[in-house]
């Protein structure tokens, strides 16, 4: 049975406290994330699959990711988040084993998409960032930053892991391993959240101190949703891009898969800078002038992968691209916070972040088809582009809107 829920928890040293533990538990789950761009090589020539075909088990993770997020939210919302973490340890631990003893590439997708990505990894990511946004309010950005960024710590720690023992032992014994330290690991740790939380005893307020209203950017919910889960998608289409495929990449062009790998890491370990500088931002700024920032710079990223090649700038563009777009996806939580009420987050936090992973399933399939067609990797780059100019613009719709919302209320004051 979960603690009942203690309004002067909010902000409290009991809340950074739980942070922290909040943090370990998504590095841990994101293990799921970040085994497969660095197993790719060795799968594909495995089972003697197309580049697209391996980028497969991705896609339905990314798939599952985003669809266990709203259900393992709706049951966090209920039963508390200690359940859902407690599912998904087990369906992590289940999805790496049958993945180790899978004879094909379609048993190999299958358990990433419905055990690893939709019953396990999903469990510590959406359901963990709307269970930080009502554990505070003043520092709400910097805290939903701080747990986001346990995604991109798994990312900086678990490939070059990953990459070392796939090297040494081979990616089935890998996977293996990887079973049994996830499934003990979240299993302890998610005995230390069954608190419930302190937001839900009192009235739910944004970053400002004001109650959401209504009707998010002057649109319905419906509509505002809509529009915020077609932003999270496009600009995770362009994001998968380097993520899913510069190992892949790495080793078509003579540098092999260690170093790709590397900077993979790299990438997502600067991503953690980011989404820290992106939260502390945010609590100033607010969640859409903060995604607005991160989609611009994201672009500017993407485009500097054109030209360059070489080892050295790969590994400097890596990092660029790390810092640029690591904000991104933590705003999306903010953005909700702020413009909805605060007792549906769970379940609207969800959906905009199975949009997110949806546009990351679509991208490393994407990205992994334009190359099948072209030979390169150059126009699944300026695809990714093209995503990421959409993402810009709709944000930059709905911030016009709150500025003309916000003046023409002055101007009736």
């Amino acid at each position: 049975m979960s603690a009942a829920a203690d309004p002067s928890l909010i902000d409290s040293p009991h809340a950074w406290r739980r942070l922290l533990v909040t943090l370990a538990l998504m590095t841990v789950g994101a293990s799921g994330m970040y085994v497969v761009p660095v197993v790719l090589p060795a799968v594909q020539a495995d089972f003697g699959v197309a580049r697209a075909d391996a980028s497969l088990p991705y896609t339905l993770l990314m798939i599952g990711f985003g669809v266990g997020g709203i259900l393992m939210g709706r049951l966090a919302d209920r039963f508390g988040v200690a359940v859902p973490l407690r599912v998904g340890a087990i369906g992590l631990g289940l999805g790496y084993l049958l993945a180790a003893l899978s004879g094909s590439i379609w048993v190999f997708a299958m358990a990433h998409g419905v055990l690893i990505g939709l019953v396990g990894s999903s469990a510590t990511f959406s359901p963990l960032l709307a269970d930080t946004s009502l554990w505070f309010l003043r520092r709400r950005g910097i805290a939903v930053a701080v747990c986001a960024s346990g995604n991109y710590l798994g990312g900086a720690v678990w490939p070059p892991i990953v990459q070392h023992f796939v090297e040494t032992a081979g990616w089935r014994q890998t996977y293996l391993g990887l079973a049994a330290f996830c499934t003990v690991s979240l299993l302890m740790l998610a005995q230390l959240m069954r608190q419930r939380p302190p937001a839900l005893a009192v009235q739910p307020l944004n970053a400002q101190g004001k109650v959401p209203g209504s009707l998010p950017f002057g649109l319905r919910l419906g509509q505002a949703q809509l529009l915020l889960c077609v932003a999270g998608l496009s600009c995770c289409v362009a994001m998968s891009m380097p993520q899913v495929h510069i190992v892949a990449y790495c080793t078509d062009l003579g540098y092999g898969a260690a170093r790709g790998a590397e900077m993979l890491s790299l990438m997502l370990a600067c991503g953690i800078v980011s989404r820290l500088i992106s939260g502390a931002i945010c609590d100033r700024i607010g969640g859409l002038r903060t995604l607005l920032l991160g989609s611009a710079l994201q672009t500017v990223a993407l485009v500097m992968f054109l030209p360059f090649d070489g080892l050295v700038p790969l590994y400097v563009i890596s990092a660029l691209f790390g810092l640029f777009q690591g904000g991104i996806v933590p705003s999306y939580a903010i953005i909700v916070r702020e413009h909805f009420p605060a007792a549906e987050a769970g379940a609207r936090v969800g959906t905009v972040i199975m949009a997110t992973m949806l546009g990351m399933a679509l991208g490393g399939w994407m990205s992994g088809k334009v190359f099948d067609i072209t030979g390169s990797y150059h126009a699944a780059f300026i695809n990714g582009i093209a995503w990421n100019l959409l993402n810009f613009g709709i944000v930059l719709m709905l911030l016009m809107r709150v500025r003309r919302r916000t003046a023409l209320a002055g101007a009736m004051t």
